[in-house]
């Protein structure tokens, strides 16, 4: 199997065991994050109603001229989406790494929504 099929079935694979775990609801809706090479992305979805409340990520305008493929970017995107949040009235949300591992950009992400007020 190619090399790079091989690494994305098993980053599905522990995507599908983390989900069995979590669900977002109105009182507590899911913070997902997404990586590319160049890029991350994150989203608040409440997953009873299937909505995405909101999103924040480095392919936004605010965002333009600065990399996002580093853990700078991805700490503002994590301020970013707290800030959203905190004006949206989400206080509490659960955290779904997507089957990545929790350490460079993800954690970098998820430290600064901390810092910025969201409880997970």
């Amino acid at each position: 199997m190619n090399r790079v099929l091989s690494r994305k079935s098993r980053r599905l694979r522990r995507k599908k065991g983390i989900r069995n775990g979590l669900l977002g609801g109105p009182d507590r809706p899911r913070l997902t994050v997404f990586r590319s090479s160049k890029h991350i992305y994150a989203q608040i979805i409440d997953d009873l109603t299937g909505r995405t409340l909101l999103s924040a990520s480095t392919t936004e305008k605010e965002s333009s001229g600065s990399t996002g493929g580093n853990v700078a970017a991805a700490a503002t995107v994590g301020t970013r989406l707290a800030e959203r949040a905190s004006k949206a009235g989400v206080k509490k949300v659960v955290f779904d790494r997507n089957g990545f591992r929790f350490h460079g950009r993800v954690k970098s992400l998820a430290d600064a929504a901390r810092e910025g007020g969201l409880e997970f």
